[in-house]
């Protein structure tokens, strides 16, 4: 007899379809036809135990207690999923053989390992357990995947990896939550100052960005765009050059600062001839964005939609678990296996059949054609979110199902569209002694980029401005006739304020804001502050602490989040830290580091950390704690004893 161990009821629902019928639903859990059991966690049905729970003591907050590590860590039940691992505890002993079927991420992994581990079943039993992976709900693919199982001991540096994770949250947000809420005592705030391992540096992201906002002095500066005409009437603008005599009357950014050297160069290329020097014109081939992860998702669903990132991820588990529309949403991957190809004509057919916002695009598409997104090298514990087998012709998606659904069908169709390809030309030009250069773009066969409601291309503002002429009319050697010189006054911008897609992009892109050359180079292919899962949550977290707040599609920090961060030392405020951790982390899961390889260097700066908290001045603070909107519900266990 086999119990299968699923990590939420609906993965068990979606198991138990797939096995020997009759089905008998019982308390907890399935028996389906061959006598086999189902039965399910509820998401973690363990959690860290609280620092009382090691020593009575710790429930006070004191200095002395610090850093408080637990030399035989305990995982407490939740309390209101007891009856589910009371459960599970009586199915283990009476089932010689088990099947782990959490989610397929790391910590999917931990979550059914842990319960396994806490109910200690015996050693035999562990070691034949194995691994169920599923990353699409619908009949077919679940019967696949059945039929695919793994030894669940290829998966455990995973789950030690979660582990890792887990413990390091836990040591990082205990202590040092701790530590600063005593020090902010000291100076009368009356409150807890929560310090998280991932929170605080994204924290930080906002408060560095916001000053550098404050702090912004705009200047003008100057461009020179000569108006060019051919003997045919065709006129075209080309941008001035500097060069390097212009040097002294430049920022560093390249941006001429004195008036007077543009208006000389106005003047004198006015009425003037314009030589071509040289002529480049280059076919381009765009092939179509590669599939959503989870944060891919996230960030296009902000720009188009104006959703939040929790309100996407809410909604894809709701196409995952209740529809059955996507596939698993919470994945960190681009790519699909190679044998989801033979898929492809359905799900195409589907899509065209559904009304759909991309339904004749679906028609147009080939379902032959194989995109670089088909790659199985670039796939591990889970693939890129894509449409499911199942056809949503006869679902009632609410508003923002459409919507997010839509997103993940055209991302789907675009990669069976023929590529995107467009001509560059530049012609540059000498006049009066001056370097002008004027760009072009022509498109050829717009393939997928129909399907994307974006603008058409245009130049920054200091690059060249792109037009729609045909430099192949012309020679090199050709002269042309500058008419005259346009003077462009324009003035330096402050960086913009994060929005949700903003903040998830530094996230996801976090190797940009951190100094470390070295950990830039190791981040360059593995990024991001927290994970694909717990993105949307940590943003949400700081908006219910009081340190972030909205001003329309603005993210700004508060006082309060602002004066926390001014008071941490340096390296807490950053994401050097916690993206070396992350990249360990994932080293881990690589079997490249081993778990203690991480925790001990983990626990030194914890306590460096420590020990600078008790000298620092939280003068800036308020006396009295932010009070959140009352739209955000206090979760039991939150507060001083939890920090993300």
């Amino acid at each position: 007899m086999k119990l299968y161990i699923a990590e939420k009821p609906s993965l068990a629902r979606a198991i138990v379809a797939a096995l020997p019928k009759p089905h008998k639903k019982l308390d907890g859990y399935y028996q389906v036809g061959n006598g086999d059991l189902v039965s399910w966690c509820i998401g973690h049905i363990l959690e860290q135990a609280q620092p009382e729970k090691y020593d009575p003591a710790f429930k006070k907050w004191q200095f002395e207690h610090l850093p408080i590590v637990p030399e035989q860590w305990q995982l407490t039940p939740k309390y209101k999923t007891r009856s589910q691992l009371a459960v599970l505890r009586k199915l283990v002993k009476q089932c010689p053989q088990i099947i782990h079927a959490g989610d397929p991420d790391r910590e999917g992994q931990l979550l059914v390992d842990e319960v396994l581990d806490y109910l200690n079943i015996g050693e035999q039993k562990k070691s034949d357990c194995q691994r169920l992976l599923i990353s699409d709900l619908n009949l077919s693919a679940v019967k696949r995947a059945l039929s695919q199982l793994k030894r669940n001991t290829e998966f455990m540096p995973l789950s030690i990896s979660a582990l890792a994770r887990s413990r390091a949250d836990w040591l990082y947000g205990i202590n040092l939550t701790r530590a600063y809420t005593l020090a902010g005592q000291k100076s009368g705030y009356n409150s807890v100052l929560s310090v998280g391992r991932v929170q605080t540096p994204v924290l930080g992201l906002v408060v560095m960005r916001d000053q550098a906002i404050d702090e912004f002095l705009s200047k003008p500066y100057f461009q020179v765009d000569a108006i060019v005409a051919d003997d045919k009437g065709t006129t075209f603008k080309a941008r001035w050059q500097p060069s390097e005599a212009c040097q002294p009357y430049m920022d560093e950014q390249g941006h001429v600062l004195v008036r007077k050297l543009a208006e000389n160069v106005v003047q004198r290329i006015a009425n003037q001839p314009a030589k071509i020097t040289n002529i480049s014109d280059k076919q381009h081939k765009q092939a179509a964005p590669l599939l959503y992860n989870l944060s891919s998702l996230q960030i296009d669903a902000a720009k188009i939609f104006s959703l939040r990132a929790q309100t996407v991820l809410d909604t894809c588990q709701s196409l995952y678990e209740r529809q059955k529309l996507i596939t698993y949403p919470r994945s960190d991957c681009r790519y699909l296996p190679k044998e989801h190809h033979a898929d492809a004509a359905k799900i195409l057919a589907n899509l065209a059949s559904n009304n759909g916002r991309y339904m004749s695009f679906a028609e147009q598409a080939d379902s032959k054609q194989k995109s670089r997104a088909f790659n199985d090298s670039k796939v591990s514990a889970h693939h890129a979110i894509v449409p499911t087998l199942k056809s949503a012709k006869n679902i009632t998606l609410s508003d923002v199902e459409e919507k997010v659904y839509s997103l993940i069908c055209r991302q789907y169709i675009a990669q069976f569209l023929a590529n995107y390809v467009f001509n560059k030309s530049q012609l540059t030009l000498d006049i009066a002694g001056g370097r002008f250069v004027a760009k072009a773009k022509h498109e050829q066969q717009l393939g997928w980029k129909q399907m994307y409601q974006s603008k058409r291309p245009t130049s920054a503002d200091d690059s060249e401005p792109l037009q729609n002429v045909d430099f192949n009319q012309y020679q090199k050697g050709q002269r042309l006739h500058c008419i005259s010189g346009d003077l462009l006054e324009k003035h330096t911008q402050p960086p913009s304020s994060f929005t949700d897609a903003t903040l998830l992009e530094a996230m996801t892109n976090i190797a940009r804001f951190v100094a470390d050359k070295n950990i830039k180079q190791i981040l360059k292919e593995n990024d991001g502050l927290g994970t694909e899962a717990t993105r949307a949550g940590i943003i949400e977290l700081l908006f219910k602490r009081g340190y972030l707040e909205r001003n329309g599609k603005q993210i700004k920090a508060t006082l309060v989040g602002k004066a926390l961060i001014n008071a941490l030392p340096e390296p807490a405020t950053k994401p050097d830290l916690t993206a070396k951790w992350e990249s360990s982390l994932n080293a881990i899961c690589e079997k490249q580091m081993g778990y203690q390889q991480f925790m001990q260097p983990l626990l030194l700066t914890i306590n460096d950390f420590i020990q600078a908290g008790q000298k620092q001045d939280f003068s800036g603070l308020p006396k009295k704690a932010f009070k959140p909107k009352r739209r955000y519900r206090k979760k039991s266990g939150s507060g001083q004893k939890k920090s993300a």
